[in-house]
């Protein structure tokens, strides 16, 4: 395990990683989630072996630090997120990106050009305000003390299902809020904007279960590659890490 200052504070992001040549790939988890959890079997498959790669919890996730006076906002997880692949000397690296982790990863390639060179973004958040029935928008549709100290927390845990309760019970309540509440509230420009608006190589993979994806054209158009996987919902590489796989190695 590796870990690196993200704020002024010395509050720390960690992260674990497997030595491999080649550009390095690094996994980025979910609102709520942790990286080896989600990815750790899909970067050991053959086809995706031999590189460098890094799994990555972000700020009041899995193992890294989960200071109060954090914003949690999706900018600053970027800059935390540079700030690990500064700290391990990595430069033009494939960024994998779930959900909350796609948007990360979109707006450090629209803030830091030099450490991204992919993206591989499964069912990122690309505007703000998402449907209601998002996870982020359950969780910050509490105000922010009644989730964390009044039982808001214990109700999303019961509702969201064994799977991501898993996870989100190693989260702070107060990163999942703050992080939720970043997510809705979207950045200026948007992360589609951010998204449409790079040149480098881009994949956005969307679950056939979780329907249609809004803007898809116009993302076609900006020369982001769109796939639907097939018998997936959200959780993309869980439901058919087969194609999951494929994508990321294309």
């Amino acid at each position: 395990m590796r870990e690196t200052p993200f704020d002024v504070r010395g509050n720390c992001i960690r992260w674990t990683e497997t030595a491999g040549d080649g550009p390095a790939r690094v996994y980025v988890h979910g609102l709520g989630s942790a990286s080896t959890v989600y990815h750790a079997h899909i970067a050991a498959r053959p086809e995706l072996a031999g590189r460098r790669t890094l799994f990555v919890d972000l700020p009041g996730h899995g193992i890294s630090d989960r200071p109060a006076d954090f914003d949690y906002r999706l900018e600053s997880h970027a800059d935390a997120l540079a700030a690990v692949l500064d700290a391990a000397g990595v430069g033009g690296a494939e960024i994998v990106g779930h959900s909350m982790g796609g948007a990360v990863a979109i707006v450090l390639a629209h803030r830091r050009g030099d450490l991204v060179s992919r993206l591989v973004v499964t069912e990122g958040n690309l505007d703000p305000h998402p449907d209601i029935h998002a996870g982020s928008s359950g969780i910050a549709s509490y105000e922010e003390a009644a989730y964390v100290s009044g039982g808001g927390h214990a109700r999303v845990l019961e509702k969201v299902g064994p799977l991501w309760a898993a996870t989100m019970r190693l989260a702070d309540p107060l990163a999942l809020h703050r992080s939720a509440t970043a997510l809705v509230r979207g950045t200026e420009p948007t992360m589609r904007r951010m998204l449409e608006g790079l040149t480098i190589e881009r994949m956005y993979l969307q679950g056939a279960r979780s329907g249609e994806l809004a803007g898809k054209d116009g993302l076609v158009a900006a020369g982001v590659r769109v796939i639907e996987v097939p018998d997936a919902g959200h959780n993309v590489m869980f439901d058919n890490p087969d194609a999951f796989v494929a994508a990321v190695a294309a």
